[in-house]
């Protein structure tokens, strides 16, 4: 008789701890895949900023401006899944000869897809991610 009554008290405890840890679960998880994207964004960024810079430093009649340099950026991003109007870049050095090389800086806000995250853990939203390419003219 004491066994059933134990049992009989036991049956909800399973369903209040599970409902005392899926917030955290449910944190940790969707917490994972926004690092991930936000480590994907930028990755994308950076290799759009690296696509413009390589531009930039070809030698070559005539030479690329600020805005193809730009523009080449931004095409880089198309069909990635990152949003151009979340990215601005900016090439310095451009027909410069003295410094020899280009640097390209992408500047990269990250909206959160699911927007209690940032709230919860303490993080700006959007998250600004800076990125810079330089290399040296051919």
């Amino acid at each position: 008789m004491i066994t059933g009554m134990k049992q009989l008290n036991e049956r909800g405890v399973a369903a209040a701890e599970f409902a005392l840890l899926l917030p955290v679960f449910l944190l940790i998880l969707f917490g994972t895949i926004e690092f991930g994207m936000i480590m994907y964004g930028r990755e994308i960024v950076t290799n759009a900023a690296r696509e413009g810079a390589r531009a930039g430093i070809v030698q070559g009649p005539p030479k690329r401006t600020s805005g193809d340099i730009t523009t080449i950026a931004n095409n880089y991003l198309t069909g990635t899944g990152v949003n151009q109007a979340d990215v601005t870049f900016t090439p310095a050095g451009v027909g410069l000869v003295s410094p020899n090389q280009l640097t390209v800086t992408a500047v990269y806000n990250y909206n959160f897809l699911i927007p209690y995250i940032p709230t919860v853990v303490g993080i700006p939203n959007p998250l600004v991610i800076t990125t810079q390419v330089v290399m040296r003219h051919e």
